[in-house]
């Protein structure tokens, strides 16, 4: 990009600029005439007498007003003699107007004299020339006035007219172009077609032109043809559009359905009143040039949630295509579950792999620009320290709200109880929700009854709502239970006053607010009791269900009708779940032991085939074993630890499985002993895990403790010996210990072959995976002798379509292809179908085998991630196997993956 430099004489001359954006310049906007200065004008210092010089003057001037030393104008700034650097220059255009720190409209066809300095003079002088400006009608000035951020615009005499912020319903009046695109909103609120649109009144010197000039407009680029014409030139922008559109995952700009909508509930069709408050949240959002924070506090009950769920649905009526994010931020489980489904439901790449960070991708894919618009609502946001400690959740660890995403087109509203975590998290951006007022109350509860005539006895109504605080979740429960009771305020009314005042206690305990009154009984437990009284005489399984529920913090159950009919529950709209008020998880002292048992009965294995399931009840779990109702050591809190751990190990959160790990081997050692074969199970996990978190010493440490223990104990060629000897070659290969690895490795081998015989899949893994220490270390004759031998014995014992068998032949292609034998690594590839990359094959311990890391069958799946090996040179696919581990559990081995 060529840039004209303003000297300290006035002169100017061209310099190349490295980049579009190295150097801050302003830029022109203008109509052509037939006296414009052209490049070679510019170099052979003969342009000065013509007429066009007077714009490239102007332009110069005004850039070093407001202290921009460089500029740049299209006419002398593009060698158009040169058909490639206009051609490129066409394709750039866009992003260089849009990339000025100035863009300057010089209208040659509008007067408007100043006669005082800087008093911009009156629209009246000049409106109608501006209305009917040439400018308005040309194809390129387009671009020109939508991609800058700043616009200005100035008479033939250099007056400064005004800027497109403060002209842009007089500019949206000539050019039908809508406000928000003239304000810079992402271009995916446009269709292509309305885009296009934008030109259609417009012309160009050269026809093809008038397409050519969209190509910014559309984000896409293209050669340019001239002579080709427009209808061609037409044809192929559809095309190009089309063609990024495939690439590119299909942009949202160009779909035809709706963008993203992530919110589990439907429209609340009883919401009322609260118009102050939504008005109010709705002018802080998306204000431009920041990323908008704003959290909604109020009591606990006074509707919070329901006025978000409000503002989404207006907010999708509003703007077409803003993606909205509902996550519930309850706790870490809840909020990081959440996080997972919103990367897959966005289909943000990399979110289907098992150790992904969600957090992490949904900040960086929302930053993004080119995602557009975007709200984010966090739900229930009451624990600032979730917020603002160090964390270890998940994959990953740091601050939660250092995972915010940042974008100028986005906002994030949270809702919370506690001003202190409103004010953290939006800092003066803080909408308080009051009490509703009495008529506004009434109205509700009118909109709630079956039967609204009841509210007709205006003495009974305003001494029920007085009675329930005017708490809406008060109002919503009561009105529930009258509606299924079929009684009148005044029986409902007695209810109230007959609770036990312990009780009611007991069911406020965690749901006090400083701005409640002591001596007021807390509305929404007492409205709770009696439905729950209810429930638990007219059908007992509801009620336990709900006692489960309350325990457990399910989020995603079955339908119940009886619970939604009493407002315990709230039924989705994307799916067949109920979601559960926080209110009822205040009882988990009841019904933590009850939960803990029917969680132990359902909470499967950490087998890959279980995922969907264990990953919807990883929060759940995760509440009750944080209880310390239930004593440590009981049985099936035991059992239900170990398989939580397990399944957090398996989805990549090592630092929360370690302390689960941590806790079992101590209690193993406490209970069973150093050298039981349990003890050394939960012992390897621990080093697996520490392996995982890079931690080399602390996994090499204690698997040569369970490997020299195994060889005293079982013997040196017991199958879990084996298996501790590959864990502890694997941990020296990622040390780079090549020696060491490759001496344990062998050893094993050696006694495969010798026990279990040439041909047994545990013999074929423990040879890939010594293939594969050989291939990091470049010896590639070694490494495909073995590999050689491996897939034509799995051929011949197992099948052609084994895992092993497809996974050695991968595994030999990485090994041909790091030879540069091209055609022998693609006919294994295409030849035979490639592999799959599985998780397969039990461990002790109830592990799986994981994806591919360097090689090596162990305890643990080492880091579990899988690695393709196109991408990484000499790593290949898993080779699952079948030999048969302590306990009776089978080996799946792994030759390019740890295990």
């Amino acid at each position: 990009m060529r840039l004209l430099e303003m000297k300290s004489s006035g002169e100017f001359s061209l310099i190349q600029a490295a980049t579009h954006n190295t150097l801050p310049y302003a830029i022109l906007s203008h109509t052509w005439t037939d006296q414009e200065v052209t490049y070679q004008d510019l170099i052979s210092i003969a342009g000065k007498s013509k007429s066009g010089y007077e714009k490239i003057k102007f332009c110069g001037e005004q850039a070093t007003r407001d202290g921009l030393q460089y500029f740049w104008v299209d006419t002398c700034c593009i060698d158009k003699s040169d058909p490639a650097e206009l051609s490129k220059a066409i394709n750039s255009m866009f992003r260089w107007y849009r990339n000025a720190k100035k863009c300057y409209v010089y209208l040659t066809d509008v007067l408007a004299p100043s006669y005082d300095g800087d008093v911009q003079p009156s629209h009246s002088t000049w409106e109608v020339a501006f209305r009917g400006s040439r400018w308005f009608r040309r194809g390129w000035t387009l671009q020109e006035l939508i991609a800058p951020a700043t616009v200005e615009f100035f008479s033939k005499e250099g007056t400064r007219l005004g800027d497109k912020k403060s002209l842009e319903k007089l500019i949206h009046e000539i050019t039908k172009i809508p406000i928000q695109a003239l304000r810079g909103d992402p271009f995916s609120d446009f269709s292509i077609a309305e885009r296009k649109g934008w030109a259609a009144q417009r012309q160009t010197t050269e026809e093809e032109d008038l397409v050519y000039c969209l190509l910014g407009l559309c984000e896409v680029s293209m050669p340019t043809i001239y002579g080709e014409g427009q209808e061609a030139a037409l044809k192929r922008l559809e095309m190009t559009v089309k063609g990024f559109s495939k690439d590119d995952g299909e942009p949202k700009d160009l779909k035809d359905n709706i963008v993203s909508f992530i919110v589990p509930f439907d429209r609340n069709l009883n919401f009322t009143g609260r118009g102050t408050q939504l008005a109010e949240v709705e002018e802080k959002l998306f204000v431009g040039g920041r990323t908008t924070k704003v959290a909604i506090t109020g009591l606990g009950g006074i509707g919070k949630t329901q006025l978000v769920l409000e503002l989404v649905y207006r907010i999708r009526d509003k703007y077409k295509n803003c993606l909205v994010i509902w996550i519930p931020a309850t706790n870490t489980e809840s909020l990081h579950q959440a996080y997972q489904d919103v990367a897959r439901q966005v289909k943000i790449p990399g979110s289907d792999e098992d150790k992904a960070d969600a957090k992490k991708l949904v900040q960086a894919y929302l930053s993004k620009e080119s995602v557009g618009r975007w709200l984010l609502v966090f739900d229930n946001a009451d624990d600032v320290n979730m917020w603002i400690n160090e964390s270890e959740t998940g994959p990953g660890s740091g601050r939660l709200i250092d995972c915010l995403p940042r974008s100028e087109q986005g906002c994030i509203v949270f809702t919370t109880r506690d001003r202190k975590t409103a004010i953290k998290l939006a800092h003066r951006n803080v909408v308080e929700v009051p009490e509703m007022d009495e008529d506004v109350a009434i109205q509700l509860l009118q909109k709630c009854l079956v039967n609204p005539d009841l509210v007709n006895d205006r003495p009974d109504a305003i001494a029920l709502l007085k009675e329930l605080t005017y708490l809406p979740l008060a109002i919503v429960q009561a009105a529930a239970y009258i509606n299924e009771n079929g009684i009148a305020f005044a029986d409902y009314l007695t209810l109230l006053a007959d609770q036990e005042e312990d009780v009611i206690d007991l069911l406020s305990e965690e749901f006090e607010d400083d701005g409640r009154y002591d001596n007021i009984k807390n509305p929404v437990a007492t409205t709770w009791l009696i439905s729950f009284e209810q429930i638990r005489h007219r059908d007992p399984l509801a009620a336990d269900y709900l006692s489960f529920m309350a325990s457990s913090r399910k989020k995603e159950i079955d339908v119940i009708g009886t619970l939604e009919a009493y407002s315990f529950i709230m039924k989705r709209a994307a799916d067949l779940a109920l979601d559960l008020h926080r209110l009822q998880n205040d009882l988990k002292a009841q019904w933590t032991e009850r939960a803990i048992i029917r969680l132990e009965e359902v909470f499967p294995d950490d087998h890959h085939q279980n995922r969907t399931a264990w990953r919807t009840y990883l929060p759940h779990v995760s509440y009750v074993l944080i209880s310390d109702v239930v004593a440590k050591d009981e049985e099936k809190r035991i059992a239900l630890a170990w398989r939580f751990g397990m399944c957090l190990y398996t989805d990549g959160r090592y630092n929360e499985a370690e302390p689960l790990f941590v806790e079992e081997t101590k209690r193993r050692k406490r209970v069973l002993g150093e050298e039981h074969p349990s003890t050394l199970t939960s012992m390897a996990e621990l080093a697996s895990t520490f392996s995982c978190q890079g931690r080399w010493k602390e996994a090499e440490d204690l698997e040569v403790q369970v490997m020299e223990t195994r060889k005293g104990v079982l013997g040196a060629e017991h199958p879990s010996t084996l298996s501790s000897m590959a864990n502890l070659a694997s941990t020296y290969r990622n040390q780079g210990r090549w020696k060491e690895a490759e001496e344990l490795q062998a050893t094993e081998l050696d006694i495969c072959s010798r026990v279990l015989g040439q041909e047994d899949p545990s013999t074929l893994t423990s040879m890939a995976n010594l293939a594969a220490t050989y291939r990091n270390q470049g010896r590639w004759k070694e490494a495909e002798d073995l590999e050689v031998q491996v897939m034509e014995t799995s051929l011949r014992v197992l099948n052609a379509e084994h895992p092993l068998t497809l996974s050695s032949m991968a595994n030999l292609a990485a090994t041909y292809r790091n030879q540069g034998r091209w055609k022998e690594a693609e006919d294994l590839e295409h030849g035979q179908l490639g592999c799959d990359i599985l998780e397969s094959g039990t461990l002790e311990g109830g592990r799986r085998l994981g994806g591919a890391s360097d090689g090596d069958v162990q305890e643990g799946v080492k880091c579990g991630a899988s690695f393709d090996a196109e991408q990484h040179g000499q790593l290949g696919c898993d080779i699952p196997g079948s030999g048969t581990l302590e306990g009776g559990r089978r080996l799946g081995g792994a030759s390019d993956g740890d295990v």
